[in-house]
């Protein structure tokens, strides 16, 4: 027997009738797992290492106006991302580098740059928004606009995103349907690819699935008026990545790995990316932006489809 709602009254989660707490579930869902047969030239593995240049959008987002946090935001564009980029190149792999709009037109010649060395500029919000804080149509336009930008800065069109801190609103799954996105990067509900599901329905969307427990800032982020304080040391940061890797190895699926050119792009730090890419190296894995992971993986499914049929 479900509880009655009377005007104006809101029931506590533990009072929800059975119906509201199974549409809430249902909204985004994953659907059927996407790993394929096979990876490319025979690999046991895929690597798709990504980076969230937010740079100065983590303070403007919330308003803020503190010329320190600004700068250190400067700081992922200025040092970061150049020494990524450098590591990067030094191992001849391509990574996805996921920017909100903002940051993109703050730093122009930094995603062109980007562009010319084969890597991936993909979506990340507008100003790193929290979409859930948003009615749809501010999101929705919010995200339009910023994939034309991006596209006016790189010349190519996005075919991806990932919600600012990970935040996605009952809309979202809709907005990038609209766009005609081929993948999301944002939620959690697997370690391997899987197709997204909107109230049920396919979307023919490729989900990558992140994780706190694969993001540098988890470990190593900084909040001087908070309580948040690096609290593991890098040594250890690695070996948890590696970990992380020797099992998506050992199981034949995807390694997916989210970094911040402000916090892994520090001295002390840049040598876990380094280190990262020589062991993964070691073994036979193919390394890939997440655009091309979508589409192997979206494409492996469709051949499935048709033996199937």
């Amino acid at each position: 027997m479900s509880a009655a709602l009377n005007p104006g009254e809101t029931l506590a989660p533990w009072q929800w009738p059975e119906e509201e707490w199974r549409r809430l579930t249902a909204q985004v869902r994953a659907g059927r797992p996407l790993r394929p047969a096979e990876w490319p030239n025979g690999a046991r593995c895929a690597v798709a290492l990504s980076f969230d240049s937010d740079h100065e959008t983590n303070e403007l987002r919330d308003g803020g106006r503190s010329i320190s946090r600004l700068s250190w935001g400067e700081y992922g564009a200025r040092v970061g991302v150049p020494r990524i980029a450098a590591v990067l190149a030094r191992h001849d792999v391509r990574a996805s580098f996921f920017v909100p709009a903002v940051a993109a037109l703050l730093h122009e010649d930094e995603q062109r740059g980007l562009v010319a060395a084969g890597h991936e500029i993909a979506l990340h919000g507008w100003i790193h928004e929290l979409n859930a804080a948003l009615p749809y149509e501010a999101e929705r336009d919010l995200l339009f606009r910023a994939v034309d930008t991006l596209e006016r800065i790189t010349c190519i069109r996005p075919v991806g995103m990932r919600t600012p801190s990970w935040d996605f609103s009952p809309h979202t799954l809709r907005i990038a349907v609209e766009l005609g996105l081929r993948y999301d990067s944002s939620l959690m509900a697997d370690e391997d690819c899987y197709e997204l599901l909107l109230d049920g329905a396919l979307t023919g969307i490729v989900e990558i699935p992140v994780e706190w427990i694969r993001d540098d800032a988890a470990y190593l982020l900084m909040n001087r008026f908070g309580g948040q304080r690096p609290y593991t040391p890098p040594a250890d940061v690695f070996d948890i990545f590696r970990r992380e890797f020797d099992g998506a190895y050992a199981d034949g699926g995807v390694f997916q790995l989210t970094m911040h050119p402000h916090v892994i792009g520090a001295r002390s730090r840049i040598w876990i990316l380094d280190e990262l890419i020589r062991h993964a190296a070691a073994h036979d894995v193919w390394f890939a932006t997440h655009a091309e992971l979508a589409a192997h993986v979206g494409a492996a499914a469709m051949v499935e489809n048709l033996e199937q049929a």
